[in-house]
């Protein structure tokens, strides 16, 4: 007489399938992922090296993405992304809301450094106050969002002024280290830390910042605090880009040597 699978039986037949499905998504979103803003195309050896897979997977699998126009193949064998792909990135940055992904990491810093931090883009010869999250402690810088503040006087200015090209000291200085520290600039009792903001293919969107008083965040203390900016920046840049982000996030590049 025949029985059929129980719910137990007939979990663990489908789920080598499952499985299996499930892992070659993965892999192809690798090796979607593996091209960056400044890659045109890129050859079967720098996909396999970049995603760690072999040869014959990558291929396999970006034959099987150019089917949907994901990927599309050169003459020389390269592979590019295709229509499929710059259709979903154009999707992403017309439903994207700054606010859903700059505030759960304005409010991560904030309860990191135990510091108001706050994401400042430039409006004409101003830095405006975007968003922002209160620190917890009693005693702290206080900003409106929407209040807008010089660009030449605190470190977010001032990264927004370097990252935009300006010519000089100290913006040559804040280019090659990447972030500044301000110690009472705009405000003699105000120190903060900043860090640039980029979005599609590396255009600077703004400048995230930490900011309290002189007297509790002194150059030390901020310069403790510097790994973390960087971080959050690099974070906050990716996700404006649209790219996946990883434990390890490395700098932003500045597009200016």
């Amino acid at each position: 007489m025949f029985h059929g699978m129980n719910d137990i039986e007939r979990d663990d037949a489908v789920r080598p399938v499952d499985e299996e499905g499930v892992t070659a998504v993965r892999r192809a979103m690798r090796i979607l992922e593996a091209f960056g803003v400044q890659d045109a195309q890129l050859s079967l050896a720098e996909l396999s090296r970049r995603t760690g897979y072999h040869r014959s997977t990558v291929l396999r699998l970006a034959r099987t993405l150019a089917i949907d126009d994901y990927l599309a193949q050169g003459a020389d064998g390269s592979w590019r992304l295709a229509r499929a792909a710059g259709w979903l990135g154009a999707c992403y940055q017309a439903t994207f809301n700054v606010h859903d992904v700059v505030e759960p990491m304005l409010r991560e810093l904030s309860i990191a450094t135990g510091e108001s931090a706050t994401f400042y883009v430039r409006e004409g010869n101003q830095r405006i106050c975007v968003a922002r999250v209160e620190g917890p402690k009693s005693i702290r810088h206080h900003v409106r969002v929407g209040a807008g503040l010089p660009l030449e006087l605190g470190s977010p200015g001032r990264v927004i002024l370097a990252f935009s090209g300006e010519d000089g000291e100290p913006y040559e200085s804040i280019r090659r280290a990447g972030y500044m520290i301000s110690l009472g600039e705009r405000d003699p009792e105000v120190s903060s830390i900043a860090a640039p903001v980029y979005s599609m293919n590396w255009m600077l969107l703004g400048a995230i910042c930490i900011s309290g008083p002189i007297s509790r965040l002194t150059e030390e203390i901020l310069l403790g605090h510097k790994e973390l900016v960087l971080a959050v920046a690099g974070r906050l840049s990716r996700a404006m880009m649209g790219t996946r982000q990883s434990a390890a996030v490395p700098r932003p590049r500045s597009p200016f040597p």
